[in-house]
């Protein structure tokens, strides 16, 4: 299968971040720096097929709700005290001592329906980032009824595709992909025993480039496909059978999904963490 790959940004050195102040006053945003597909109406904006966004012209402050919807369209589960504009780059906020949607966002953006859609985003843990165990973060797509967070995908009526971040019981933290599907063999989602990087950490203060592509399946055939991409190195590239019920095949939000957990406590932090984001680009193929 060919590869579907916006051009990559690889970052080689674990340069540390020079950061000001975490938390200043908050200042006004100005109008989304997003470049909208090409019929840019309010209708548009509310449910988009392919768009880019970078936050370069917004000042440093929180970045709300108001926002969000600017720029990506319907977006779901926005929380504006843990989203923050920082140097033209999009901040979350991990809250101390809270799992899931209790300490960080878990957004869903409503996506015109279709068969095949790629994604590209840029992403850095902050230099002093507590790994904890690990948790959700990024960009990532839902498919049909979207199932996530135990939610099994062997009704076959949806499933998703995510990235974490993991600590081994070896100190190593590593890139893995989560997806649920129909033939998950657990109930959590699946990581297929797959890494990034193959031996060594990621950094901290490093910039990471994340490409996916999502291909639904046709009844219950196992055609359709999921594809992770990051700095060039393949993680994930794998044919898929994401649901069995052709009237849930479709992929329908891309989920928008950064907070620690897991659902017990050494998943949790007694510190705050933050994690950045940059170059988001949307392409519906089909």
């Amino acid at each position: 299968m060919a590869l579907f790959l916006f051009p990559a940004i690889t970052i080689v050195s674990c340069k540390k971040e020079v950061l000001g102040s975490m938390d200043a006053v908050a200042l006004p945003a100005p109008v989304s720096a997003g470049i909208m597909s090409a019929t840019d109406t309010l209708q548009a904006r509310t449910v988009n097929s392919s768009w880019e966004i970078n936050w370069n012209n917004y000042a440093d402050g929180t970045y709300p709700v108001a926002n969000a919807k600017a720029d990506f369209g319907n977006a779901s589960g926005w929380a504006d005290n843990r989203a923050w504009i920082s140097s033209g780059v999009l901040r979350v906020r991990l809250l101390p001592k809270a799992l899931s949607a209790d300490g960080g966002i878990v957004s869903n953006i409503a996506v015109a329906e279709g068969t095949a859609y790629e994604l590209d985003y840029d992403i850095r843990f902050h230099s002093q980032f507590d790994w904890s165990r690990g948790g959700k973060l990024g960009f990532g797509f839902l498919v049909g009824e979207g199932n996530t967070g135990h939610v099994p995908g062997w009704p076959g009526n949806g499933g998703s595709m995510r990235l974490i971040w993991y600590q081994t019981s070896t100190g190593r933290v590593v890139f893995q992909p989560y997806c649920y599907y129909k033939d998950q063999p657990e109930l959590s989602g699946d990581n297929f025993g797959h890494s990034y990087p193959a031996s060594g950490t990621i950094c901290k203060g490093k910039w990471y480039h994340v490409h996916m592509y999502i291909k639904s399946n046709t009844g219950s055939n196992t055609d359709g496909h999921a594809q992770i991409v990051i700095n060039g190195t393949v993680l994930l590239d794998k044919d898929i059978r994401w649901t069995t019920n052709d009237n849930k095949r479709f992929i329908k939000s891309i989920s928008f999904h950064t907070f620690r957990g897991g659902d017990t406590i050494d998943w949790e932090s007694s510190s705050l963490g933050y994690i950045y984001y940059d170059n988001l680009k949307v392409h519906k193929i089909s």
